[in-house]
């Protein structure tokens, strides 16, 4: 299984809004400048999190974007379905989507891979990639913690 730039990209702009001071919003500009992601993607990327209310977009001169949720509640799972759609590493393991779902000798090992692939993502918040972050930010300039 691979992730693709919208997964990946999303993440990546998610930890952005997660860092900012409470109740500070982002501009589609400010995140794009600080994640080097083109605003045209950013802009077709917050259409599926803000169906799914993980992102929050406020309209006006002083409007952007916020986390829709608090960060310990949206998992990356949670953001990778959103962009991504399903995390089945194949078709067929869809409900009666394959005419041999009964005979087939490989299905039990790509359901076995999606529930540790599942498990995985579903076990990292947002708010557990933030403290990664600012802990790695805070070793690059020397402090400890």
């Amino acid at each position: 299984m691979r992730i693709s730039t919208r997964g990946q990209y999303s993440l990546e702009a998610l930890l952005y809004l997660a860092s900012l001071p409470s109740g500070e919003y982002a501009s589609i500009r400010a995140l794009s400048e600080a994640t080097g992601i083109s605003d045209g993607y950013l802009e077709q990327l917050f259409i599926g999190l803000k169906k799914q209310g993980i992102v929050q977009g406020i309209r006006g001169a002083r409007g952007g974007y916020v986390v829709g949720r608090d960060p310990s509640e949206i998992t990356a799972g949670d953001v990778l379905r959103a962009v991504e759609g399903t995390l089945e590493p194949v078709a067929c393991l869809s409900a009666g989507t394959c005419p041999s779902e009964a005979a087939c000798i490989t299905r039990h090992t790509w359901a076995h891979l999606y529930r540790e692939i599942r498990d995985v993502v579903d076990s990292v918040t947002l708010a557990d990639l933030a403290r990664e972050y600012d802990a790695e930010l805070m070793a690059e300039k020397g402090y400890t913690i």
